[in-house]
């Protein structure tokens, strides 16, 4: 038995991590401190407040462990990692996970290309970003290839040099084949050293290069030249329209602010390479209730640059944060580098503080109208429902519906919406096994069957073994059923029900002639609703969800059974082969009025399967 207040008198006084536990063993939160004995004794004491966040913690601690470090710096470098292995609930986490590209020029090569990479690595190579937009890396790269006829291939040279023929890129005038000896390498470095300018900012060489070549094609009436000039001229010019500059130092630096609300933060960052604006982006930080932004943004930092590769020189912030000191001590020793963390106070780096807070700002309120149009269209949808058939509570939703063509492989499909969502998990598809021919009615009645009886022996079986309700995919039972019709599909339930002694509300989604939902049949009347409301789409939504699921796993058992009836059957011919014939031929047809020469042709056919099909169509005929 872990007892908290005896263990707190066994706390070090020395810089650490210590680790909350719940009752169940998880970990709901990870910290570090300067001194393990004072800051975790913080939190026990009745004084204390952190507001309501780690207050709820506290109560849910059931005990806690710790590491010791040689100081603040090991413990926080530590504390990222364990945050980041185990997500603990309680610590202010970034949602997102991204990584950024950048524009890798293999300048280690004798013949450098210019690559799309993730990662920036020790490889002898230059890098260029991180980047936001991986479109725009990818477009740059192309119109470095295009304006410096750079290569492409993987070829190792010079050892490859004439040992394979020239790709389509030499043919189109895109490369000038250095694989084949046709550059030298002098030639070709002079090449990659005026794109490794372009990727530094120098763009008016280029311009005016490409400006001249235009007007002189033009004059000489090489129309089609100057066009590719002037395309090329106005990709140059967009990407040097992306690169604003904002401050004349020509230093790296990250401009981090924030919004946050109560459950909410939205943390914007401005990327500055170089002296220009490479972009932006936005994060969001799951906070609690009454979390400081400096104790947010703290977090955030430790969060952000213990995944990003490249960490620049000044990190501008738009508030003082606890770990300011150590934070610079760390990222100046993963950047191998002087790292300085600062607030602004005026001028132009406050300004650019000021601009990235008031775009969290936007993004915040935006994503808070989203949720709210959201909300609407999905609990206020079933909220609506709710009222229509007297009812409460109605989380989840379950329809079903039947597909066949005059009979042929009926199937059943069971969708299900939770909080006005679908929750495609718990679909599940049934192929009939005891109704044969276009009994709509039978059909349903063996689904349903099918389905409370399954989740009934689920339930069983869990109780039996004490398992959570979350064990099993049937074993949950819907607030209500939803019928795709009217009177007759909702008996066909409410009778399935009343065999296995279940008491669920089941209600009919009523079509009008032209097929469109009109209202909805419950205990024996039938209901209007109004169409513009959200309730109706959402209704609507499932109606149509349920026959989508149903028609999908019809139409795929039909293709399955025809092309089984006839390929599969033929001795010799396997999945390899009915592919490369219907490849071939296209259709059933084709392949029946192929000549055994022709079959014989087809790949992965040898003469003995060309045999086996020829004669399968051809005695069939006799």
């Amino acid at each position: 038995m872990f007892d908290i207040q005896e263990e707190l008198t066994k706390l070090p006084d020395t810089p650490g991590v210590y680790i909350m536990h719940d009752k169940n063993d998880v970990i709901i939160y990870i910290g570090k401190a300067v001194s393990l004995r004072k800051r975790v004794h913080q939190y026990f004491q009745p004084s204390h407040n952190e507001g309501i966040k780690k207050k709820q913690m506290v109560e849910h601690i059931a005990w806690f462990e710790y590491v010791i470090t040689d100081s603040e710096l090991e413990a926080l470098i530590l504390e990222c990692n364990l945050i980041k292995e185990h997500t603990p609930k309680y610590n202010t986490m970034l949602r997102d996970d991204k990584t950024y590209p950048y524009i890798r020029v293999t300048v280690g090569e004798d013949y450098p290309r210019i690559l799309f990479a993730r990662q920036m690595k020790k490889d002898h190579s230059r890098y260029f970003g991180p980047y936001t937009s991986a479109g725009a890396v990818k477009d740059t790269i192309e119109l470095m290839n295009k304006l410096y006829h750079l290569r492409t291939c993987n070829r190792k040279l010079p050892q490859d040099i004439g040992l394979e023929r020239a790709c389509l890129n030499y043919h189109i005038h895109q490369c000038d084949a250095p694989c084949q000896g046709n550059i030298s390498r002098e030639d070709y470095r002079k090449r990659v050293n005026l794109a490794l300018e372009f990727l530094n900012g120098n763009y008016k060489p280029i311009l005016k290069d490409l400006n001249e070549k235009m007007l002189e094609a033009s004059e000489e009436m090489e129309f089609e030249k100057a066009i590719e000039y002037r395309e090329l001229l106005t990709s140059v010019k967009q990407i040097a329209q992306k690169q604003k500059i904002t401050n004349s130092d020509g230093e790296d630096k990250d401009i981090i602010a924030l919004a946050s609300d109560d459950t909410d933060a939205v943390v914007q960052v401005f990327f500055i390479r170089s002296g220009k604006i490479i972009g932006r982006d936005h994060f969001h930080v799951r906070v609690g209730t009454e979390e400081e932004q400096g104790k947010i943004l703290n977090d955030f930092v430790k969060q952000f640059y213990s995944g990003t590769p490249f960490i620049p020189r000044e990190i501008m912030l738009q508030s003082e944060i606890e770990d300011m000191d150590v934070l610079e001590d760390w990222l100046s020793k993963k950047r191998e580098g002087k790292v300085t963390i600062r607030v602004p106070q005026k001028g132009m780096k406050e300004r650019l503080v000021e601009l990235a807070k008031k775009n969290a700002e936007l993004v915040l309120s935006q994503d808070k109208e989203k949720i709210k149009r959201e909300e609407g269209r999905t609990i206020g949808a079933v909220k609506e429902i709710e009222k229509l058939l007297g009812m409460k509570d109605l989380n989840r939703m379950e329809a079903y519906d039947i597909s066949n063509i005059s009979g042929f492989e009926t199937v059943g499909s069971m969708i299900v919406f939770e909080k006005g969502k679908p929750k495609k998990s718990d679909y599940r598809k049934f192929k009939l096994k005891t109704v044969s021919g276009p009994d709509d009615y039978a059909a349903m009645h063996e689904v349903l069957t099918r389905r409370f009886m399954h989740g009934m022996q689920e339930q069983e079986e869990l109780k039996e073994k004490e398992l959570p309700e979350n064990v099993g995919s049937f074993n949950r039972f819907p607030d209500i059923i939803l019928m795709d019709g009217g009177k007759g599909q909702v008996n066909i339930c409410l009778s399935v029900l009343k065999e296995l002694g279940l008491s669920i509300p089941v209600c009919g989604m009523v079509k009008d002639d032209n097929h469109n939902t009109r209202g909805l049949y419950f205990n024996n009347v039938e209901l209007p609703i109004d169409r513009r409301s959200e309730g109706f789409k959402l209704i609507t939504r499932i109606q149509d969800e349920a026959h989508r699921f149903a028609i999908e796993y019809h139409r795929s058992l039909r293709s399955k059974s025809q092309v089984h009836s006839v390929l599969d059957d033929i001795e010799g011919i396997g999945p390899a082969r009915r592919k490369a014939l219907m490849r071939r031929y296209q259709s059933l047809e084709n392949i029946k009025n192929a000549t055994l020469e022709d079959l014989s042709l087809t790949d992965s056919m040898n003469l003995a399967a060309a045999e086996a099909v020829y004669r399968f169509f051809h005695v069939e005929e006799k």
